[in-house]
């Protein structure tokens, strides 16, 4: 028997740097939904007391930055001046107009930047994601979920969640370590953090997967014993920085660059859809029990310079029977993946928490 460990992570949506990725495509989203052919590059940092939006944009959008900022902020939770970080924070504007050098290759349909992108898929989970990153996923939601609820009302914005699972022959049969670290109010003793987090955050999300659950000693929470202040406080936030959080947990390879703050002529985000797209669907429709797919482009081009389709020796036909179905199912020059996965309209705000793959309802997870 073959056995080996791998762990993911997560972080909740009141995360600093996840703060800045939902700042930068709610922008994006502004921006798409007033003029879908916009173009953005879209970065924001936060720190103690200070939001600050910084990159391009070339739109006919009229966005009021500021306001963007501010209600993001405060829809997550930062309400609170005395954290030191809040919707009362000041905000710093210096986005611009994008460069005419990158604008002259993206109105020829090219891509908007060079990069590699690569889209993975397994048949371990039913959204066809590893294991350890969906189990990061389902216990950072949830902690937000319960806050949001008021179902544990000592709860505070910002959360993270870590999971090591078990593999035994490549398949996954257990859980060895759960780590979770919740921001709490002051009058709240750290064994009940634990005791009502292990009841009301752990225990709900494990029960929905076959897995061999932790031992008590395991599990850690919080593991320098309290934590009272959330946010940008604490720990400085920017857009981009959780990419691999974003991805697959570390379980496939990750390109070169970010998704968030971006519209889909950066191939950063289109081309790593269209991989996703592509991997997906192989597995989907038993090609395959896991599937890495990689593309790469230059700048100013349409076409992607390389496609590779690795299935790790699970293919059930010829890689030449692999290629052409890839060739039916999606062009992959920037502007076929725009037009087949609809990428021009504000769908971008709901993918800058708990990564953006293997959610329900967006294109590049749609089975055909």
């Amino acid at each position: 028997m073959s056995v080996r460990l791998f762990t993911s992570e997560s972080v909740c949506a009141g995360h600093p740097d996840k703060i800045c990725d939902a700042i930068s495509d709610a922008i994006v989203d502004a921006a798409l939904g007033q003029d879908h052919l916009s173009r953005t590059g879209i970065e924001a940092v936060v720190g103690a007391n200070q939001i600050s939006l910084l990159g391009e944009i070339k739109s006919g959008a009229s966005i009021d930055f500021e306001g963007v900022a501010r209600s993001i902020v405060r829809e997550l939770g930062y309400s609170e001046p005395r954290w030191g970080f809040s919707d009362q924070s000041p905000v710093s504007n210096f986005i611009h107009q994008q460069s005419p050098e990158i604008a002259v290759g993206v109105d020829g349909d090219g891509a908007g930047d060079q990069g590699m992108m690569f889209g993975f898929a397994c048949n371990e989970t039913e959204n066809l994601m590893p294991t350890p990153i969906t189990l990061a996923h389902a216990l950072t939601k949830r902690i937000d979920e319960a806050r949001e609820t008021h179902e544990l009302p000592w709860l505070r914005p910002d959360g993270k969640a870590q999971v090591t699972v078990r593999y035994e022959n490549d398949k996954p049969v257990a859980i060895e370590k759960l780590v979770l670290a919740v921001a709490h109010h002051e009058e709240t003793e750290p064994k009940q953090v634990r005791e009502e987090a292990i009841e009301h955050i752990i225990k709900p999300v494990l029960e929905l997967f076959k897995l061999k659950p932790p031992a008590s000693k395991d599990i850690i929470i919080n593991g320098t014993g309290v934590w009272h202040i959330p946010g940008p406080d604490s720990d400085a936030g920017l857009t981009g920085r959780k990419i691999v959080v974003d991805t697959y947990g570390g379980y496939a390879r990750v390109g070169g660059g970010a998704f968030s703050g971006k519209d889909p002529s950066k191939v950063d985000r289109s081309g790593a859809y269209a991989a996703r797209y592509i991997a997906k669907n192989i597995v989907a429709n038993g090609l395959a029990e896991q599937c890495e797919v990689g593309l790469a482009y230059v700048i100013g081009q349409p076409k992607p310079l390389m496609r590779t389709i690795d299935t790790f020796d699970t293919s059930t036909v010829g890689q030449n029977k692999l290629e052409a179905y890839t060739d039916e199912l999606i062009d992959t020059s920037v502007k076929g993946i725009i037009k087949t996965l609809d990428l021009r309209r504000p769908i971008y705000r709901q993918t800058s928490a708990y990564g953006h793959f293997g959610k329900a309802g967006l294109p590049w997870e749609k089975i055909v």
